[in-house]
């Protein structure tokens, strides 16, 4: 019951910071929509009235809500960078940390408003420093529902990192790069199973680099496109090939070792969890 107050108290102290951080929002453009008319008599398309609605910061749940919560965030990102990154960063440890899905948003929101190098090195960062807090959360509240919840999986991934001790870094990577169970269970259950928090943080950042590589990628082109047409042009798709040999490659050479050093059986190499019963 302790450990449940304990992290009901820290999700009510983040959120609040969270919302309170947003009340500062410095003012910004507002938002135009055209309504076009016809004349009566000549059919003619005439501008309507603009109205002006104030713009809003949420989570994005969509690509479109993405392009126009990222046009936001470039135009506050000229005029006040220091909240725009104060912001991104507590947004996305936020979710990072409580387990919360959309970072992949976030990722494309990081390529689309920081650039490709920029982008890709706060994504890393905040994914890594977001999913060991989300490690220290576990460690500290949530042990003992993670193992009544989840049983057979956490038993699994116990065996697992003892039959692998001897090269214990390299198998959190081909976790990382072959996720035979999602990140945020990984994140919650690697303190009950002994996972060092060193060997923790480094399998994330080198881990999750090709997926963000990806995601950021993504929100620069993103963020460059106007329309359908720029989207598939032959400069765009050469982009999206390179891209994808860039990202598999580090994956091609950690299954490649797998093979040869890590004990792994038929079901796990694949990226499935062998479960010996179904969870309830």
């Amino acid at each position: 019951m302790r450990s449940l107050v304990g992290l009901v108290s820290v999700v009510a102290a983040a959120s609040l910071y969270l919302y309170s951080l947003s009340l500062y929002l410095p003012p910004g453009p507002p938002k135009h929509s055209n309504r076009t008319s016809e004349t009566e008599n000549a059919g003619a398309e005439v501008s309507g009235e603009e109205s002006e609605e104030p713009s809003r910061l949420k989570f994005p749940s969509d690509l479109e809500e993405l392009r126009e919560l990222a046009v936001l965030l470039q135009f506050y990102k000229t005029e006040h960078t220091g909240y725009v990154l104060l912001l991104f960063c507590s947004a996305y440890l936020y979710k990072q940390s409580f387990a919360i899905p959309g970072s992949s948003f976030l990722n494309i929101l990081a390529g689309a408003i920081f650039g490709a190098y920029e982008g890709l090195l706060l994504a890393c960062l905040l994914t890594t420093v977001g999913s060991t807090m989300c490690y220290l959360l576990s460690n500290a509240f949530g042990k003992h529902y993670i193992e009544n919840r989840f049983p057979d999986k956490v038993s699994m991934l116990q065996r697992k990192v003892e039959e692998n001790q001897d090269c214990l870094f390299f198998f959190l990577l081909f976790l990382r790069f072959f996720p035979m169970t999602p990140n945020w269970f990984l994140n919650m259950s690697a303190p009950i199973v002994n996972i060092p928090i060193t060997f923790f943080f480094g399998s994330v950042f080198i881990g999750l680099l090709p997926y963000n590589f990806i995601c950021v990628q993504t929100g620069v082109m993103l963020s460059e496109v106007s329309s359908l047409d720029d989207l598939f042009s032959w400069e765009r798709l050469l982009q999206l090939l390179a891209i994808a040999c860039v990202a598999l490659l580090p994956g091609a050479l950690i299954r490649r070792y797998s093979r040869r050093r890590l004990k792994l059986d038929d079901a796990t190499e694949n990226g499935a969890i062998p479960n010996e019963k179904k969870d309830q």
